[in-house]
C-alpha cells in the first residue's frame, strides 16, 4: 500500500492540509472500519500506521494479535518520535 494512495482513498487528496474537519473525521472513521475488517497483516499494519500518524490508532494489544506486529508498530513509533521536526 502506498501512503499517497491511502490518503487519496480515504481523504480525496494527498495533502491533508486541504481537507475540512468533516472530511478528516469521515476518512478516519472509514480507516478505522477498514482496519477492523482487514485480515491481511501487511495491509492492516499500513492502515494502523496512517491512523497512528493521525493520532487515532487503536492500542497495540487491540490492533495486533501477533507480537511481531506489535514490535514492528513500536519500532515505527520510536522512529517517528526520533525524527527531527520540521
Amino acid at each position: 500500500m502506498n501512503f499517497d494512495d491511502l490518503l487519496w482513498r480515504y481523504f480525496g487528496t494527498s495533502d491533508l492540509s486541504e481537507v475540512s474537519h468533516a472530511v478528516l473525521e469521515a476518512g478516519t472513521d472509514r480507516l478505522q472500519v477498514d482496519m477492523g475488517l482487514e485480515r491481511d497483516r501487511q495491509r492492516r499494519f499500513a492502515l494502523w500506521s496512517v491512523l497512528y500518524l493521525l493520532g487515532h490508532a487503536p492500542d497495540l494489544d487491540v490492533a495486533f494479535k501477533d507480537e511481531d506486529d506489535r514490535d514492528a508498530a513500536r519500532n515505527l513509533m520510536d522512529l517517528l518520535a526520533a525524527a527531527p521536526e520540521e
